[in-house]
């Protein structure tokens, strides 16, 4: 099941330059999902990261492996509205850079979910090669009006 970016947008508190999920290609809510992200020389953090050598900060790879997590936990409609929260991060590591012209497919799938808490493992490719993993822990809050 393809989840477009509108959809996203209804699903996620985040919007620009913090999206950084463009399309989900595969979805089984509250177990695993697949996200793309179209990496362009547009994005705003190229510009100090790092002049005639960009490269995507690891935080940032970090964040969208996540959202692709967050998507997968607050698409079922009893979820919608809340904002999940990092209470951790664990293992993460970094292997190949992520640089302008890029397409990164991030893989979430849900390791353990007790009440509003769980936690999330996710790894990103490029072209197929690994280019970061880490182990998520969250916390799905309330929005606060």
């Amino acid at each position: 099941m393809i989840v477009t970016i509108e959809e996203i947008m209804e699903i996620l508190p985040h919007r620009y330059p913090m999206l950084l999920v463009d399309k989900i290609i595969d979805i089984d809510p509250m177990k695993s999902a697949v996200g793309i992200k179209n990496v362009t020389f547009n994005e705003p953090f190229f510009q100090g990261h790092f002049p005639g050598k960009p490269v995507m900060p690891g935080v940032l790879i970090t964040e969208a492996i996540a959202q692709v997590g967050g998507i997968c936990l607050l698409y079922p409609e009893e979820n919608r509205g809340l904002i999940p929260l990092f209470t951790g991060i664990d293992k993460v590591r970094f292997r190949r850079p992520v640089t302008p012209g890029d397409t990164m497919r991030m893989e979430a799938n849900i390791v353990k979910i007790k009440g509003k808490m769980g936690k999330v493992e996710g790894r990103a490719f490029v072209n197929d090669q690994l280019a970061a993993s880490g182990e998520y822990m969250f916390a799905l809050m309330e929005a606060k009006k």
